[in-house]
C-alpha cells in the first residue's frame, strides 16, 4: 500500500524522468519540485518504492527510474490529461474533407499522430481472417484496364485497378467475374487464393487471356486476405536515448514486420485500459509503451497505436488519442 508521501515522490520522479530521461535523485526533487522533506526522508522513501517495484536503480547513478509498474500505476491514478489544440485544429480540417475514405483519414491520422508526438505511431486495420468474400463487381474502362470492387460479408469493400497488356475482352471479364462469384462466394478470405488456384482449370476452358485474369485476381485477393499494417515515423525512435542500444533498436524494428504481435499486444491481461477514457489503452513491452484505441466503424474494428519509450507523455499522447478516436468515430460513424 503507498502511502500519500510514496505518491507524491513517485509522481515527480516520473514528471521529472519524462523530461529529462535522466535518474532522479533526492536533491532534484527538492529543488525542482519543492518536496518539503529532507534528502534522507526523499532517499529512503524511494528506497522503499523500489524494494516496492515501482522505481528502479541505475547502475550508474545513485537516482531512480521508474519500472514499468511505476508507469503503470502513474498513467491510472496520477496522470493528468492535457488537450493538444494545435492537433485538434488540424485534425477538424482532416475530417471536413469527407471526399477521403474511412481509411485515408485513419492513415493520415496516423501520419499526423507521428509529427505531433515524435514517436512512432502504428494502424492496424480489421482482420480479413474473419470476413468471408461477398460479391465482385468489375468494370472495364477501355481494353487494357478495369476496375474490380471486392465485398466483404461485414460491407468492407476493396478496389482494384487491373492493367492488361493485352487486350481483355468484355465478354471474358465478366464470364471471369461469374465465374468467380459463382465459385467464391462466401468462402472466408483466408482461403481465397487456394480456391483460386483450383479454379485455374475452368478459367482456362472459358477465358482465352485466362493467365493474365488470373494473375490479376491473385494478386488482387493476396492484398485483400493480408491484415491492413501501417507504421508512420518509425524512424523518431532513432531520437530517443533508450534505443540508442544498436541491439535494442533493431529488435524493435524487427517487430514492426510482424503485425501479429501489434495485434495480440491489447489481448493480454496486462494491458491497462483507462477507466477515464472510452478508447485509450496502455500496454508494456520491456521498454516500449504502447498506447492503443479501437475506432468502431461499420462494424469493423481498426486500432490506431502510438509506439514510444515508456519514458513517453502518457498524458498528451492519451488525450490526443482519444480525441482523434472520438473525432472519426463522430464524423464517419454518421450514416448519409
Amino acid at each position: 500500500m503507498l502511502t500519500s508521501r510514496h505518491v507524491e515522490i513517485l509522481k515527480a520522479i516520473v514528471d521529472e524522468y519524462i523530461k529529462t530521461a535522466e535518474p532522479v535523485a533526492s536533491k532534484t526533487l527538492i529543488e525542482k519540485y519543492g518536496l518539503d522533506y529532507s534528502s534522507a526522508t526523499i532517499r529512503n522513501e524511494m528506497a522503499d518504492l523500489e524494494e516496492l517495484g515501482y522505481l528502479e536503480k541505475t547502475h550508474t547513478s545513485s537516482g531512480r527510474v521508474p519500472s514499468t509498474l511505476g508507469y503503470r500505476y502513474y498513467v491510472e491514478h496520477l496522470m493528468e490529461e492535457s488537450k493538444d489544440e494545435r492537433l485538434e485544429l488540424v485534425l477538424r480540417d482532416v475530417f471536413a474533407d469527407r471526399r477521403m475514405k474511412i481509411d485515408e483519414v485513419i492513415k493520415r491520422s496516423c501520419e499526423i499522430l507521428s509529427q505531433m508526438t515524435n514517436l512512432t505511431s502504428v494502424v492496424l486495420g480489421p482482420e480479413a481472417t474473419s470476413q468471408r468474400l461477398e460479391h465482385i463487381d468489375l468494370y472495364p474502362i477501355d481494353d487494357h484496364k478495369a476496375v474490380a470492387i471486392f465485398i466483404t460479408d461485414t460491407g468492407h469493400t476493396e478496389n482494384k485497378l487491373f492493367s492488361f497488356d493485352e487486350t481483355v475482352s468484355l465478354e471474358e471479364l465478366n464470364r471471369c467475374t461469374a465465374i468467380l462469384n459463382d465459385r467464391l462466394a462466401g468462402t472466408p478470405l483466408s482461403e481465397i487464393q487456394e480456391k483460386l488456384m483450383l479454379l485455374k482449370p475452368i478459367l482456362a476452358k472459358s477465358i482465352t487471356q485466362y493467365e493474365k485474369v488470373f494473375e490479376a485476381f491473385f494478386n488482387a485477393f493476396l492484398k485483400i486476405a493480408s491484415e491492413h499494417f501501417y507504421t508512420s515515423g518509425t524512424n523518431n525512435l532513432l531520437n530517443q536515448p533508450e534505443f540508442a542500444d544498436i541491439g535494442k533498436l533493431k529488435q524493435l524494428m524487427a517487430m514492426f514486420e510482424n503485425s501479429g504481435i501489434w495485434r495480440d499486444l491489447g489481448k493480454t491481461q496486462e494491458t491497462l485500459r483507462l477507466s477515464h477514457g472510452t478508447h485509450a489503452s496502455v500496454s508494456w513491452m520491456d521498454d516500449v509503451a504502447v498506447v492503443s484505441s479501437t475506432i468502431t466503424l461499420d462494424n469493423e474494428e481498426s486500432q490506431l497505436m502510438v509506439v514510444g519509450p515508456s519514458r513517453m507523455e502518457y498524458n498528451r499522447v492519451v488525450a490526443l488519442m482519444e480525441f482523434m478516436s472520438q473525432a472519426i468515430e463522430t464524423v464517419y460513424g454518421k450514416k448519409e
